[in-house]
């Protein structure tokens, strides 16, 4: 279907996530007309992020300062780089993107969000710790910065300013219009053809209907991809999934994401020419736990430990150093699928659990979701639990609760899937590790790592216990939690240069020579987050949603300066109104 005559818009963004939000708000600040195109309903504008717990990474920040913790850009380079281990040509655009992320991270970024209404806790998570050498991933120091507000308000300082723009005229959304092709003339982009869906009423993250009820077709002068990852394609993960450095993909793997997740996009556009690099560069977590109260098909929660859980493999075999909780995703991922199976155990106790255990994720975190102080003050002093966390503990299907050792070890071996737990080994494990506990100094490498943990003021106060003996009965009930992958980002997909064009995979022989496609751009997640993977082989966390700010942001303010004075030829006045056509096929709003 054509525009029916109705003026083209400068630019269709195709997908109506974070980053998407984000170029959409750079657009029409610049006074651009902007048509958002989505195959979920409106309950679902935000996409991924709005789930998320808010992390943000940044570099010598005003609360890292106040925690005495010394960073800098020089340091955060070094971490980035031992992490991302780039190796490849094609890293020639992601290590670009790395650069002039880690200076935005050090720079614009907090300026920029704080302008916006974005707000941070005061206390600064240290995630990715590494473990294993200075010159090896992780992050030397804290600088995961939770947003008061988790992910909804990461989406909200966004979202008010472009639906302020849509009421101005500026932008439309197609929500339910799936697009299944980029159209190309002589090797440029220009407007896109799909078919749009029933309608839905589901809530946010709830699997809709793919009833098709009608075709569309738009044009623009500029194509922006924003449609995320491939989280729950299980049969993509599994195609691109990196054996030889991972294992063999898992049996069972709970979805971190929801169900529109899917990753269709990466196909289409690699159709239109598109270079897709670095797809076996999968960020999956090793903390799953499966969601008492589910939102999607399979839905999953991440614990984010603290350091003082024990961590046992499916046999009941502590796992070696430094696969610790919260040090090295990948190479406890490794480690996990070496033993022949999908799953892995914490155990704890009530001590560990009511101070070191977080769960991801914005509707697990109501206090500061709500951005409620007094609930969230009373949680940090109280010594019970979080209610989230009381409530896996006592509806989780991977949750052992017990006042024995027998008691514990039957509680595991119920849940089970694979070999039976020997009682007498799991315990000796754990009595050789308490007995290093009754010294401000340990030959036990995760004592040790305890002890450092809460030489941080940070942990000390909110995220790491005192070393005490897990079997300590004044300190329980005695908890194990049953631990399956989880999946969540991709961090490759198309290639971008620092403008967000995408590169064509057929022209250019060198690495990073390719010659963008005319008019079409990509952000966020289908990106790798920038440049076609950023992250290289290892995130340093709170650089997801960064990602798509910075990528999206890089995005609108590529094409609303190519754009020039408006593809559409229509002028705005000073409030940004235009005349209120529709660009949707036959006049539709959606």
């Amino acid at each position: 279907m054509s525009t029916n005559g109705h003026p083209s818009p400068d630019a269709i963004i195709v997908g109506a996530g974070l980053a998407g939000l984000v170029a959409a708000h750079e657009l029409t600040r610049a006074g651009k007309r902007v048509v958002i195109l989505d195959q979920e309903n409106r309950a679902n504008l935000g996409g991924q992020a709005f789930w998320s717990l808010g992390g943000l990474f940044l570099i010598d920040s005003p609360e890292q300062r106040r925690l005495r913790v010394h960073d800098s850009l020089e340091l955060a380079r070094a971490d980035w780089a031992t992490s991302a281990g780039f190796d490849r040509e094609e890293d020639h655009w992601p290590r670009q993107w790395a650069e002039a992320y880690l200076e935005f991270a050090a720079g614009e970024k907090r300026q920029y969000l704080r302008d916006l209404g974005l707000r941070l806790t005061p206390i600064v998570g240290w995630a990715e710790r590494g473990g294993s050498g200075a010159a090896e991933h992780g992050n030397s120091v804290p600088r995961f910065h939770l947003t008061w507000g988790t992910g909804p308000e990461v989406v909200r300082v966004f979202r008010e300013p472009v639906e302020a723009a849509e009421t101005a005229g500026l932008v439309e959304f197609g929500f339910r219009h799936r697009v299944d092709t980029l159209l190309t003339e002589s090797g440029t982009v220009v407007g896109v053809r799909g078919r749009t869906l029933a309608p839905s009423h589901t809530a946010r993250g709830v699997e809709s209907n793919r009833e098709e009820v009608a075709d569309f077709e738009l044009r623009a002068p500029a194509v922006i991809v924003t449609t995320g990852g491939i989280g729950h394609n299980f049969d993509l993960m599994k195609k691109y999934w990196p054996v030889d450095r991972l294992g063999e993909f898992p049996d069972t793997m709970l979805a971190g994401v929801p169900a529109h997740v899917d990753g269709r996009m990466l196909q289409i556009a690699e159709d239109a020419g598109a270079s897709l690099i670095n797809r076996d560069r999968i960020w999956a977590y090793t903390e799953g736990i499966e969601n008492w109260n589910p939102i999607w098909p399979g839905h999953g929660i991440r614990i984010i430990p603290g350091p003082s859980s024990m961590w046992f493999d499916a046999e009941g075999n502590r796992f070696p150093a430094p696969n610790y909780p919260g040090f090295d995703t990948n190479r406890t991922m490794r480690t996990i699928l070496d033993t022949g199976y999908d799953y892995s155990w914490f155990v704890l106790n009530e001590s560990i659990i009511r101070k070191e255990f977080a769960l991801s994720g914005s509707e697990q975190n109501p206090d500061i979701t709500e951005k409620d102080i007094r609930i969230t003050l009373d949680r940090v002093r109280s010594s019970d639990a979080p209610a989230p966390i009381e409530a896996f503990k006592k509806y989780g299907s991977d949750f052992v609760v017990a006042d024995s050792t027998e008691e514990l070890v039957a509680g595991m071996n119920a849940r089970s899937r694979g070999p039976v737990i020997d009682h007498d080994h799991l315990v000796e494990q754990i009595r050789q590790r308490d007995r290093q506990t009754a010294h401000p100094f340990s030959k036990d490498a995760q004592v040790q790592a305890i002890h450092n943990a809460r030489a941080y003021l940070g942990d000390k106060i909110v995220r790491a216990v005192k070393p005490h003996e897990i079997l300590d009965p004044e300190h329980g009930p005695l908890i194990a939690v049953r631990l399956s992958l989880l999946s969540r980002k991709t961090l490759g997909g198309v290639e971008t240069n620092l403008d967000a064009q995408v590169i064509g995979a057929a022209i250019g022989d060198a690495a990073g020579g390719g010659t963008p496609i005319p008019g079409l751009f990509a952000a966020g997640e289908v990106t790798g987050f920038g440049g076609g993977g950023m992250h290289g082989y290892n995130a340093l966390e709170g650089t997801f949603l960064g990602g798509c700010i910075f990528s999206g942001l890089r995005a609108g303010r590529a094409v609303a300066n190519q754009t020039g004075a408006g593809a559409s030829g229509r002028g705005h006045d000073a409030s940004g109104r235009g005349d209120g056509d529709s660009a949707l096929p036959g006049g539709e709003r959606a």
